[in-house]
């Protein structure tokens, strides 16, 4: 179990924190979701529960032990498949494990253990290839194939299907639910709400360094109002749009469709009518299901899209 303690976190020269009293537990054998938008401290979080940032206020613990005390007992319980991609370009696939396998020493297990990592990511078809010239989805599969080689109970991951095409982004999300199925943790921070809703027992929203809500994901969304969303024959002028914002907490996706949310269907009527006042031609309105977006915007008044 990991145990994140009041943790706060500031970068040298920045003048806010990146992470503001930040209070999580995560339990063994569950997909933890860490959802926000680019910006609100999930890679910073992530960074630090990978020891590759200090803690300097706050505590970390993994099991009830200090986590830089548990790393020196037990190390490569945790290991992190960062956004960026974390191998050499000019050495090929099996290059890349095998020197990430030596990084972990793991002796006389590297050759089974390397094995299994490409069996896993299906790298077979790819192994003399240098990495370089590996495709976007290939290269997110050998991140992922090194951040398992040194079998991690604990495994981060951050933002895994950017800029991939849907079926690699398919294959990273179902690698993601047999990991756990094998008994593994997994932390996955992510922008994109249906991975999390797809993958996540338990999710945080994070936005602007702070956790604005936590817990099982089934939970949340009945506690969360429903999704509306109007478009009007033509975008609003200037002063409505801000009126729109601030008064009934509708955030523009495009120039003429704007999004919100709404606990009691009965209040559409009264919106209609509110909108009408405002000379507001309602082109078409759609009153949708219970949506990590909806309960998103409760809490921030505005869309993870922004």
């Amino acid at each position: 179990m990991l145990n994140i303690q009041n943790i706060v976190h500031q970068y040298e020269r920045a003048d806010q924190v990146a992470l503001n009293d930040i209070n999580l537990t995560i339990g063994a054998g569950e997909i933890f979701g860490l959802l926000g938008p680019n910006g609100a401290g999930k890679t910073t979080l992530l960074s630090l529960l990978a020891s590759i940032l200090r803690v300097q206020q706050g505590a970390i613990l993994l099991d009830g032990i200090a986590l830089q005390m548990a790393n020196k007992q037990q190390p490569r319980r945790i290991a992190i498949v960062p956004q960026q991609y974390a191998f050499y370009p000019m050495l090929t696939c099996y290059e890349n494990l095998a020197f990430f396998a030596g990084v972990c020493a793991l002796g006389k297990h590297a050759t089974t253990r390397i094995d299994y990592c490409i069996n896993f990511a299906q790298l077979q078809h790819v192994l003399k290839k240098p990495a370089e010239h590996l495709s976007g989805g290939l290269k997110r599969r050998l991140n992922l194939a090194i951040g398992l080689i040194g079998d991690p109970d604990y495994l981060l991951l951050d933002e895994p299907t950017v800029g991939i095409d849907p079926q690699s982004r398919s294959f990273i999300l179902d690698a993601t639910r047999e990991l756990k199925a094998s008994g593994k943790t997994v932390i996955y921070s992510s922008h994109y709400m249906e991975e999390i809703e797809y993958l996540c027992d338990r999710i945080a929203i994070i936005d602007h360094g702070q956790v604005i809500c936590e817990g099982e994901l089934s939970t949340l969304l009945k506690r969360s109002a429903a999704t509306v969303q109007v478009t009007f024959s033509q975008a609003p002028a200037e002063l409505i749009r801000a009126r729109l914002t601030q008064e009934f907490n509708l955030a523009p996706l495009t120039p003429a469709l704007y999004t919100g949310s709404i606990t009691d269907p009965a209040d559409l009527s009264h919106l209609l009518e509110k909108l009408q006042q405002l000379g507001l031609i309602v082109q078409s309105l759609q009153y949708g299901h219970q949506s990590l977006e909806s309960l998103f915007m409760q809490f921030t008044q505005r869309s993870l899209r922004d």
